[in-house]
């Protein structure tokens, strides 16, 4: 879990989900509400998916 917590990616890609809140909270809700709630889901899971990978590496080259 604290591989997780401290990736940079994955924190970066956490918030820049406040943007897409600040959006739904004062912004139309329109087709690109929906889009920017989809594509910040798809950067937080890749970058979960590259830590899982990066660590899977790490223990097969120990």
């Amino acid at each position: 879990m604290r591989k997780f917590i401290f990736s940079g990616s994955v924190l970066s890609a956490l918030f820049g989900g406040v943007g897409a809140v600040r959006t739904s909270l004062t912004g139309p809700r329109d087709w690109r509400l929906a889009l920017m709630w989809v594509s910040w889901a798809c950067a937080v899971g890749i970058a979960v998916g590259t830590v899982i990978k990066n660590n899977q590496t790490k223990e097969l080259e120990n």
